[in-house]
């Protein structure tokens, strides 16, 4: 998906014999992506990796979204960290808020490390860390993370998440259920990443590999179709010796991501970042503003009549909105306009720079929100796009 490594020991050629020094033979596992068609990667593992049995499942996964009452067709916004954290590891903590059938957004306040290996079958996962940081720890080795940074888990891995100890945590989650990938006009005809791409090979973290590791952790959960199934391995599942491929789990920092600027206003799309079925994610990130002389630099009112927009503020920098900040998630469901609060677009021509931090999706079907979105909902949120609305909540 980024570009093809090599870590550990592997054979000369793929599906070959190959044995330790001491003979033993390695078993080779091919994680293929679009059948066999797509991205994939070999491990190389030190004993058969499908011996796993099966076993109870009681509480092993997060909730799988359900729709609450819709309600009215309203801007929303949603107070994410209000929600009370769930007091586990990341698989259990993770909230579903809005959700359609490409992609599942939510939100993680993990309280420690997962107890079992995690495998998604039904999505690549995507974390925007918003606080807090630790090491996720997978067949393909040690990913480091940290604020700021954007965590990809593609379908299939077998994972777990380690933050770290003595700082809260706080992530979205974006579960993308046909596939993550970099947008492909970022590409040229040999996979590389263009010159002019909003970013760079060398902006992307691989998993660190150093070998067979026994944490005496057996137990391994598999979600497929919503529903979690557990499984427990006769050995470490992290036993692999090697491997080579296009498919692992990477890091990218947001503020990594080179933004373009131009003399008038540039629509988002210029900011996309990942891509997915049904949505495309972008990076606002600090930069200077529109430079013509009589530009405003404030997004223009927009009808979007095609996509749902949902924003996730890492910080309050954002000068087209009042009221939201760090852990905010708004919605901007199509059908209905959106745009900057009253006093935004009238008093913004001048401004030069902004130092806002935010991540955008735009998502093709419409979305539906959950009962954790109602528990932390700013309710006069949609009120304050009047031009006569009053200080209230939505301005707190």
């Amino acid at each position: 998906m980024l570009d093809r490594i090599c870590a550990g020991r592997v054979p000369s050629k793929p599906h070959l014999v190959f044995r330790s020094e001491g003979g033993a033979q390695y078993y080779e596992e091919c994680v293929t992506r679009d059948g066999f068609d797509g991205a994939f990667s070999i491990l190389y593992h030190e004993g058969r990796p499908h011996e796993a049995e099966p076993v109870q499942a009681s509480g092993a996964g997060f909730r799988a979204p359900a729709a609450a009452v819709e309600g009215h067709l309203l801007r929303r916004h949603y107070r994410c960290l209000e929600l009370t954290p769930a007091g586990e590891g990341p698989l259990q903590s993770r909230r579903p808020l809005l959700f359609n059938a490409d992609v599942v957004v939510g939100f993680v306040r993990p309280a420690g490390a997962d107890a079992a290996y995690f495998v998604n079958a039904d999505a690549d996962d995507l974390f925007f860390i918003l606080h807090g940081g630790g090491t996720l720890r997978s067949v393909f080795g040690d990913l480091k993370f940290g604020k700021g940074d954007y965590v990809c888990v593609p379908k299939g891995t077998l994972h777990r998440f380690v933050p770290d100890s003595g700082e809260p945590q706080a992530w979205l989650s974006v579960e993308c259920k046909g596939g993550l990938s970099l947008p492909a006009r970022y590409r040229n005809a040999v996979g590389q990443l263009k010159m002019d791409t909003p970013y760079c090979h060398r902006d992307f973290r691989r998993p660190l590999f150093t070998g067979p590791l026994d944490e005496q952790r057996r137990d391994i959960v598999v979600k497929r179709g919503d529903a979690f199934f557990a499984f427990r391995a006769r050995s470490t599942p992290l036993d692999v010796v090697g491997w080579d491929g296009a498919a692992y789990p990477f890091a990218l920092p947001i503020l990594a991501f080179a933004p373009r600027v131009g003399q008038v206003h540039l629509p988002p799309p210029v900011h996309a970042t990942f891509e997915a079925r049904g949505v495309q994610i972008c990076s606002f990130v600090p930069r200077p503003l529109d430079f013509h002389p009589e530009a405003n630099p404030c997004p223009y009112p927009h009808s979007s009549v095609d996509v749902d927009e949902v924003l996730f503020y890492a910080n309050s920098a954002f000068g087209s909105r009042r009221g939201v900040g760090e852990g905010s998630l708004s919605h901007h469901p199509a059908g209905i306009p959106h745009g900057p609060h009253p006093g935004a677009y009238e008093h913004a021509h001048g401004t030069a720079r902004t130092a806002e931090i935010a991540v955008m999706l735009d998502c093709h079907a419409p979305l539906h929100r959950t009962a954790d979105a109602l528990a932390c909902e700013d309710a006069a949120y949609h009120a304050s796009f009047r031009a006569d609305h009053a200080a209230g909540a939505s301005d707190a």
